[in-house]
């Protein structure tokens, strides 16, 4: 049984004044029946842990370094996240593949780093608009995740998350049949590869969830769960997509 998962991606926002909208959200959620993740900018990763306290709210980064330490001006390691305390990082978003050329290829060995840090790779995929229109999408989803996940992904160490460019952040989301088709095309790809290991790994749909629609996205086959950008920034709209999730 794959335990449901909300994962917020903060990106390039928040100061240490934010840090009050994870107060609100522990507060709304003492108790979660789901696993609640949130990656705020690097600068923010320490002092999120011990805003936290003892919930079980986990915090992860956004990208990390190949390597575990060195000459990389401006760049941070898997080690030093899982130092100031996260759990997990996000690897091969489509903003670092379209604003820093990131390959499958660099996911894939970012991924390995994360791995030997301790940390969970939240691995993202997704096609663009025109891939999405000349009917090309599996093809790109399925090379982008044989490309990036390494062998030594499980179930534990890895989330898979399917965010279809054209929908982040924009407002539009595909059809449920879209997204359920994506999904499932995903988890057979991780079974066929994975065994036991791709059945138990989460896959999260990411792409304008809001509480107004979290509820029909939850409800479609092999959606684990979401990762939320712009609405996890306040506790005010991420709760209602833990508690849509909690209800799924």
């Amino acid at each position: 049984m794959r335990r449901k998962l909300a994962a917020g991606n903060w990106k390039m926002n928040g100061l240490a004044a934010s840090l009050g909208e994870v107060h609100d959200l522990v507060a709304a959620h003492p108790e979660p029946a789901v696993d609640i993740l949130l990656c705020p900018p690097a600068t923010l990763v320490a002092s999120m842990v011990a805003a936290k306290g003892a919930h079980a709210l986990a915090v992860g980064g956004q990208d990390c370094h190949t390597a575990p330490s060195g000459a990389h001006t401006g760049d941070i390691s898997a080690d030093q996240l899982r130092d100031a305390g996260a759990g997990a990082v996000i690897l091969g978003h489509s903003e670092r593949r379209a604003d820093h050329g990131e390959t499958d290829a660099l996911v894939h060995t970012k991924a390995q780093a994360a791995f030997a840090a301790g940390l969970t790779a939240f691995i993202c995929i997704g096609e663009t608009l025109d891939e999405r229109e000349t009917g090309t999408t599996l093809d790109v989803v399925g090379t982008q995740l044989a490309g990036s996940a390494p062998e030594t992904s499980t179930g534990a160490n890895t989330v898979i998350a399917y965010e279809p460019v054209w929908a982040i952040g924009t407002g539009k989301i595909p059809t449920l049949e879209q997204i359920a088709e994506v999904h499932g095309f995903i988890r057979s790809e991780l079974v066929a590869r994975f065994g036991d290991e791709g059945k138990k790994m989460r896959i999260l749909y990411g792409g304008s969830v809001k509480p107004s629609n979290a509820a029909e996205i939850f409800a479609v086959a092999d959606v684990d769960g979401a990762l939320v950008g712009g609405a996890s920034l306040k506790a005010a709209d991420f709760s209602p997509i833990i508690s849509a999730l909690e209800a799924a």
